[in-house]
């Protein structure tokens, strides 16, 4: 089952020619769920070519212009198709007042029903195979960090013992992988844990973007197979970034370290002060620290596997 993340933008406080404001898709089986959704998302959609009428959840960390201000474009876009589904929308309290003002001050024309969630901290969506949960940032405003946490796997299917049991290849095979028992025509019981290995872990995708730094955001990501973080400035910057409750990218750098488990991380939402080569100062900064970092670019794709 696939996991991809689309980077739609990467820029903080503006947009740029190259950059727009923060916005990132994931792509699992096919289900596309935004975080955040800044000016320039459709933009970005279009470039990629991706079903944007496919969205069906959305999830704000906070009600800042350069995370929200591409939300009125794309509810209008969704009208332009025949759409059944209803679109949910996540976020801070405020979110529900903003959606009901840019409707009625725009006129919208929205054809489908809209669903807004206030977030609390834990999980908010969960499915079968998996969950999303919220987590309090540090802001100027009340702000929410977002992980997507697929439930463990069954483990690796052992056909030889399947036969050892006498367990005919087929249908009882699959529901026996499914982690199902099953009952034999002789009346004998099969449970899973008799012909699997240990259970496997699943896929984490966590995103954290306008916060402070505090330690118990490294608990909250421990464990994420790629962590999109914000990098907003570098060291030097450092009093700037605590009067604004914002990251350096050393600080993300420490967040991803010192979380438990954390396989990338991908820094994000950079001030429109650093030119694109001077982006590699932010970087640099974080290896340091934590080695495993990339530079988010828009229209960026990044593959999460499985572990094996």
């Amino acid at each position: 089952m696939n996991l991809e993340v689309y980077i739609l933008g990467t820029s903080g406080m503006m947009p740029l020619p190259n950059r727009f404001l923060t916005s990132v898709l994931l792509r699992r089986d096919g289900e596309l769920l935004l975080f955040d959704c800044g000016e320039g998302t459709q933009v970005s959609l279009k470039k990629l070519n991706l079903k944007w009428k496919k969205i069906n959840r959305i999830f704000i960390s906070h009600m800042h212009a350069d995370h929200v201000t591409g939300l009125p474009g794309l509810l209008m876009l969704s009208s332009q198709v025949d759409r059944e589904e209803p679109l949910h929308i996540y976020g801070p309290a405020r979110l529900a007042s903003y959606i009901d003002a840019n409707r009625k001050i725009l006129d919208m024309y929205i054809n489908y029903e809209i669903i807004v969630h206030s977030v609390e901290p834990g999980i908010i969506y969960e499915q079968e195979d998996y969950h999303i949960e919220a987590f309090r940032l540090q802001h100027t405003k009340p702000c929410y960090g977002y992980s997507l946490v697929e439930h463990d796997r069954p483990g690796k299917f052992h056909p030889e013992k399947a036969l050892e049991l006498e367990v005919p290849m087929g249908p009882l095979w699959a529901v026996l992988q499914g982690g199902r028992e099953i009952k034999l025509p002789d009346g004998r019981e099969v449970q899973p844990h008799e012909v699997l290995g240990e259970p496997r872990k699943g896929r984490k995708f966590s995103f954290v973007t306008d916060t402070m730094y505090f330690r118990e955001i490294s608990s909250y990501v421990s464990g994420a197979d790629f962590l999109v973080c914000e990098g907003m400035f570098d060291s030097s910057l450092q009093e700037s970034a605590t009067d604004k409750k914002h990251l350096t990218a050393h600080q993300a750098g420490e967040i991803a370290r010192d979380a438990q488990g954390v396989k990338k991380m991908g820094l994000i939402h950079y001030s429109p002060r650093y030119t694109d080569r001077e982006l590699f100062l932010l970087l640099n900064e974080a290896q340091e620290v934590f080695k495993d970092t990339i530079l988010c670019r828009d229209q960026a794709f990044f593959d999460i596997t499985y572990e094996e």
